[in-house]
């Protein structure tokens, strides 16, 4: 039992880990166009959709052993042959290998794994196997992707940390140092990775619990149970990620631990769901709209400096973007990064600082911090958090 659950695992670990780059690889690397690409990934899903109705009848026919035997074959047969890939041709037969060999994995060792289980353990063999191969998917997709998320999470991170301190120095009134502001933000860094872990954690947990009763039933039932259950799942998550979308500065500025920021994110939100929602929403719509402004010029010139791609749009041909594209829209994605990671950092710092005022009186604070007359004294280092 064990082996074959960590035969499914190990083989979804390999699809997350390749899948991704299939269509780089078939665009760039063999130098195949966009469009091929394309096609390529089209042709990998379609193999998987029209192979997987017959493989339960193969199955029971031969046996899930046999039938795995020839799924591996099959896939380690696509996955060289795309390898060695140099035409279009090629490529999509290797894709099509590709698709059937890797659909039919998953099927012939879950009935290996009712051969294997007793009728009282075989609801938690199916789990165990579901929660192993969405884990060795997710694992391959997270190395395979790794550089890029891990690039996009500090820059994210950092960027909350320091707009974090900078605006609750600003509404005092008194300026801060970058220097100064990675002073005071560095100590809580960890804390916030940890957070930020967590709170995808939970949205994960959540869609999984929502998906998984749909995929153990399998069929038509299953599928609508799947909808459904995805569904009820989303609208879940955003809801919670809604409610803890504050913990992050009460994090910063409270010095309280990451399930203290938790609830402090909880509390302040209770009652005006909505609006943080609204405004939340309304805020990356902008940003998206913003990126997208910035984003288009980089690409029209990245198509004109590359003379290769910009000739083949001009003749009608398969488009194929070499280096000097890839590096110029690059530049424009670090520079819409740049803009935008602070812009969505300081709406919610101010929305943690809007709610505290609106239920703490915050601003008498901040006024007795500035050293406003008529509101006391004024503390010597106060910041938002207290």
């Amino acid at each position: 039992m064990r082996r074959i659950q960590a035969g499914s695992a190990l083989s979804a670990f390999g699809l997350g880990f390749t899948v991704p780059y299939l269509y780089v690889y078939v665009a760039q690397v063999r130098d195949l166009g966009a469009a091929t690409a394309g096609v390529v990934l089209a042709v990998f899903a379609m193999a998987a959709l029209v192979v997987l109705p017959f493989s339960g009848r193969a199955i029971d026919r031969r046996g899930p052993v046999p039938v795995l035997l020839v799924a591996s074959v099959v896939a380690a047969v696509g996955a060289v042959a795309m390898g060695f890939a140099s035409s279009v041709p090629a490529a999509v037969g290797a894709a099509a290998l590709l698709g059937a060999g890797t659909a039919v994995l998953q099927p012939a060792l879950a009935t290996m794994i009712v051969w294997c289980s007793t009728p009282v353990g075989r609801t938690r063999a199916f789990a165990m196997q579901f929660f192993l191969q969405n884990l060795g998917l997710g694992v391959g997709g997270l190395i395979g992707l790794g550089p890029a998320l891990l690039v996009t999470l500090m820059g994210s991170l950092i960027s909350a940390a320091l707009l974090t301190v900078v605006i609750s120095r600003a509404v005092l009134g008194r300026p801060v140092s970058l220097g100064a502001a990675w002073q005071e933000a560095r100590p809580r860094l960890l804390q916030l990775v940890g957070l930020t872990l967590l709170l995808a954690a939970m949205s994960s947990a959540i869609v999984m619990v929502g998906l998984l009763p749909g995929l153990l039933i399998g069929g038509a039932p299953g599928a609508a149970l799947t909808l459904l259950g995805g569904l009820g799942a989303l609208v879940a998550a955003v809801w919670l990620m809604i409610r803890f979308s504050l913990a992050s500065p009460a994090l910063m500025l409270e010095r309280g631990g990451v399930f203290t920021s938790l609830k402090r994110s909880a509390k302040l939100v209770r009652g005006v769901w909505w609006r943080i929602f609204g405004i939340t929403l309304l805020t990356q719509l902008l940003i998206f709209i913003f990126s997208m402004i910035i984003a288009i010029p980089f690409t029209v010139i990245g198509i004109a400096v590359d003379g290769d791609g910009f000739s083949d749009m001009l003749s009608g041909t398969s488009t194929s973007f070499g280096w000097p594209f890839l590096i110029v829209t690059g530049i424009g994605g670090v520079i819409t990064s740049a803009l935008t990671y602070p812009v969505s950092a300081g709406v919610t710092v101010l929305l943690y600082v809007d709610q505290r005022i609106r239920r703490e009186a915050l601003d008498l604070e901040l006024a007795r911090a500035a050293g406003i007359p008529g509101y006391g004294p004024a503390p010597g280092t106060q910041t938002v958090g207290g």
